[in-house]
């Protein structure tokens, strides 16, 4: 039996996953920094406090970490003020859902960011816990921030589902013990590996109906 349903943003709400990528990529080129081809798989998932690191002692940019994670963030709000790009479907997706169980979000965005999208997408009110990985100990693919929705929504891991995208979000919803779904991410898809964790992977949002959370 599911209690309780917990969205991934982005990759599954949000088509933002190269956008990351490419605020970082120009920001690291603008300030002399080292970039590689593995960068953003080396930093999908982590927490802002781990990627601002990498940042600093990885990519080498000169600036503390701190000062490297408020550019980025605000070079992301800007963007997505300017053009959001949202899922297709991701509204309906979240609100079909939330008619049926209470949601909540595990995300490795910042809170700031996190907030405006769902303000953007006028879905905020529909998630009754939201947590960033910047609040817990380590990002995904660890199970901290899966682990402490749960907690927030008052609910068993075992008995919640988990829409995730990428290769960390999955192993991470998985190592919470959660029943994971995966709509895998066109631009960054997971490895194999990853995808045999899920519980079930599914094409689109278009599919995430209840019958697909809870199977009769």
């Amino acid at each position: 039996m599911i209690d309780a349903v917990v969205f991934d943003l982005d990759g599954v709400v949000v088509d933002t996953e190269q956008v990351w990528d490419e605020v970082r990529e120009q920001l690291a080129r603008e300030r002399g920094g080292r970039w590689h081809d593995r960068a953003q798989r080396d930093m999908m998932g982590m927490s802002s406090t781990e990627w601002s690191t990498y940042m600093s002692d990885v990519i080498g940019l000169a600036e503390p970490p701190e000062e490297i994670n408020r550019e980025v963030v605000s070079r992301l709000a800007t963007r997505y003020r300017r053009h959001l790009p949202a899922i297709p479907g991701a509204s309906e997706a979240v609100a079909r859902l939330a008619a049926r169980w209470p949601l909540g979000l595990a995300s490795s965005s910042n809170r700031e960011l996190i907030y405006l999208v769902l303000e953007l997408l006028s879905v905020k009110d529909l998630f009754a816990a939201m947590v960033s990985s910047e609040e817990v100990a380590r990002g995904k693919p660890a199970p901290d921030v899966y682990l402490e929705a749960a907690h927030r929504l008052g609910v068993d891991p075992a008995k919640t589902a988990a829409v995730e995208d990428s290769h960390n979000g999955i192993l991470a919803a998985k190592a919470a013990g959660m029943r994971v779904l995966a709509i895998p991410n066109s631009h960054f898809p997971p490895d194999e590996d990853a995808v045999r964790e899920a519980d079930a992977v599914l094409g689109s949002l278009a599919e995430l109906t209840a019958e697909a959370v809870e199977p009769r």
